[in-house]
């Protein structure tokens, strides 16, 4: 299957809203978007709305963040950070989602790294 440490597809998009719930029941009532979250034979895929003046994604000036499912966060991580990319020293791991992590591109736009938990 090859070496261990690369994207194995988009986990989500997220952005800003002033108003998150109502933006989310626009999105659902519009275009039929069902809670944010879809689910395909490649996994989960979870599109959502934050509120505005969270700091989960960066700067205020940046409105979305790309979420990217990884197959092994700590390889990619180690590989950004060799590569000389920004990448926050934090991970994080929700029980039954997965680990989390953190880079910056180029132009400052913070993004995620999503390691799925192994499914039972």
């Amino acid at each position: 299957m090859g070496e261990r440490g690369n994207v194995i597809g988009i986990g989500g998009t997220f952005f800003r809203a002033r108003d998150p719930d109502a933006l989310t029941a626009w999105y659902t009532e519009h275009l039929g978007l069902p809670d944010a979250l879809f689910r395909s034979p490649a996994g989960t895929l979870v599109w959502a709305a934050f509120r505005d003046d969270t700091d989960y994604f960066g700067e205020s000036g940046q409105q979305w963040m790309l979420n990217c499912r990884v197959d092994d966060l700590d390889a990619v991580l180690e590989r950004l950070r060799a590569s000389g990319v920004e990448v926050d020293e934090r991970t994080q791991e929700q029980e039954g989602v997965g680990r989390f992590g953190w880079g910056v591109d180029p132009e400052g736009n913070r993004f995620e790294l999503w390691e799925p938990a192994e499914e039972t």
